[in-house]
This record gives C-alpha cells, structure tokens and sequence, in this order.
C-alpha cells in the first residue's frame, strides 16, 4: 500500500479513485467492512481504493478538551490500514488550513483534483469541511457536479448487540478491562507493542521474570489488571504464552507510571531486553489489588500463571 502524506505526493496520473473518508482509529470491525465495501466497489468500476484520514482527532485541534485517547497510533493506524489490501491511504495533516476549507474546497481540491475520484465511501454521520458542514447528503448534490457517486455505508453491529461498532465502544470496553468484547468489536485482538526495557526486575527476584514494556506503546492500554495473553517477539517471531500485568504495582507502591509487563509462561531464562514485541491481551483474569505481604503476592501470581496457562490452551484447541 502507498502511503501520501501529503495530496502534492500524488501523482497527476493517479487515479480514477473508489475513496472511504473517515478517522479510521482502532480499524475496527466497521472500519473492516468499509473497506471491504470500498474494495468490492473499486473492483467494479477498475478504480484504486483508497482511504483517506487525518494525522489526528479533528478534536485534538478543535476542542481539546474532549478529545479521547486514540485507540492505536497514526502509524499502527497505517499499518492496520495496509493489511487490507488498499491501494494507497492518504493521510491528511489535520491543521488550521484544513479545518478552514469548506466542505466543497475538500471535494474539489483533495477528492476530484488529487484523487480522480468515481466513488466516495462514507458513514451515515460522517462530517467535512469547515464547522462540519460536510454531510453525505452534500455529497450527493456535488456527486453528479463533478462525475462521483456516493455510497453510504450502514452501521455495523456485533452479533447479539443492538450497540453499534464504534472506537467510542472500544476504548469504554479497554477502560473496563473486558478485553474480550474489544477484540469482537475490533475485529481482531486487543494488543499492544513496544520494546522491552529494564525494570526494577521485581518479578525475577520473585520466580516470575517479566519483560517490561517501555512507556511509550502503539495502543490504548487496558484497565490495571492481569491478563492472560501472548507476547509476540518480533526478533524471533515466536508467540509465547503469557502472563500480562497492567498498572503500578501496589504492593510495593514505588512504580510511578502505569506499565505492561508479562511473565512468559515456561521460559524463566528468556531475554528480551532491547526487543520489540507485541503484548496480546485475551481475557482478564482480576483487578490489580495491594497484597498483604510477599507470600500472599507470590501465591496469587502463581494462581494468575496457571490460570493464564489453562484459558490460553483451551483458547489453542477451539
């Protein structure tokens, strides 16, 4: 998939366009299914798929002060995007200048004169342009103006749920630790990646070794807990079965920020420090609770093991 970080980076010849707009964050269960709409679309008329989306939440800009977490960051935003099977993602710098344009300067400028676009994909609630003046029905009246058509895709749902599949939903489910609904919802697992650091090395000097991620990772962290999981090594590609802490620690109470950490099940010797690895979360087995001692703590991440051990190899056989 090409990557256009700027719409002077297209080519003048690129294009006729099948175009989704949208933030696209968490390329969630929806996501998924516009793009496999746009796709299907593209394929009809012999038009590129493209998405278009933005280097951030509009309201990182705009109002602040209620803009959300995002779900994965830009580039894992990328990266997601590019498993699908696009031709290109334009990701737009979303600044004064682009908040100002109106809605028919983005259609003229971004999708008719860089992109050639036949098709334009969008929600039902999708908004464009200045002050978000920008609706699907507006789309429908520029479409026959300058040669697109327009298809409104309909929400997504999860089987059973009458909720529909949104980052709002996801990022409310990561906040509650339920972090098997989230990967239902995303369409894919809850995980997230970072590289292996040095820690106070606690859980070795206790018999169960972590590898600590740095604090900087790709995706919006899970409630405090431990989980049952993997760890993806991106240096071997070995995924290991694992034991997975989030939080501060507090027994000990001298952890300052919030940490993944995982106990890879059955291989105490392992090193990882220095390595890029992916922490998947698949079901929370408790809350993170102060122990009353070190006996008690080390009991109980010895029964968080084989709990871990048991969910993930019936997990292995379904």
């Amino acid at each position: 998939m090409i990557v256009f970080r700027d719409t002077e980076q297209i080519p003048a010849d690129f294009g006729p366009s099948a175009v989704a707009i949208g933030k696209f964050d968490g390329v969630h269960a929806g996501h998924r299914a516009v793009i496999e709409r746009l796709k299907a679309d593209a394929a009809a008329s012999g038009a590129r798929a493209v998405a278009v989306t933005f280097d951030r939440n509009p309201l990182a800009l705009l109002r602040p002060e209620l803009c959300p977490d995002n779900v994965v960051s830009v580039e894992r935003k990328l990266e997601l995007l590019g498993e699908l099977g696009l031709d290109a993602t334009v990701l737009l710098t979303f600044d004064r200048e682009l908040a100002s344009r109106s809605a028919e300067e983005f259609v003229e400028e971004i999708l008719v004169g860089a992109l050639k676009v036949s098709t334009v994909l969008v929600g039902r609630d999708f908004r464009f342009g200045h002050r978000g003046a920008g609706t699907p029905d507006l789309l429908r009246e520029l479409g026959p103006r300058y040669g697109f058509t327009v298809d409104v895709v309909d929400d997504v749902f999860v089987e059973g749920s009458e909720r529909r599949v949104s980052s709002s939903w996801i990022r409310e489910l990561l906040a509650e630790g339920d972090v098997a609904t989230a990967a239902v919802v995303l369409g894919r697992p809850v995980d997230v990646r970072g590289e292996v650091v040095h820690g106070l090395k606690r859980g070795r000097e206790l018999g169960f070794p972590t590898a600590n991620l740095s604090e900087t990772v790709d995706a919006f962290v899970p409630e405090d807990g431990v989980y049952a999981g993997w760890l993806h090594d991106h240096e071997t590609g070995i995924r290991h079965p694992a034991a997975v802490s989030v939080g501060t620690n507090p027994t000990f109470d001298d952890v300052l920020v919030r940490q993944v950490e995982a106990h890879v099940i059955d291989e105490d010797a392992l090193d990882l420090y220095g390595h890029e690895v992916t922490v998947e979360f698949t079901r929370r087995l408790r809350g993170m609770v102060a122990f009353d001692g070190i006996e008690a703590l080390m009991a109980q991440m010895s029964a968080d093991v084989e709990a871990a051990r048991a969910i993930l190899a019936a997990d292995a056989l379904e």
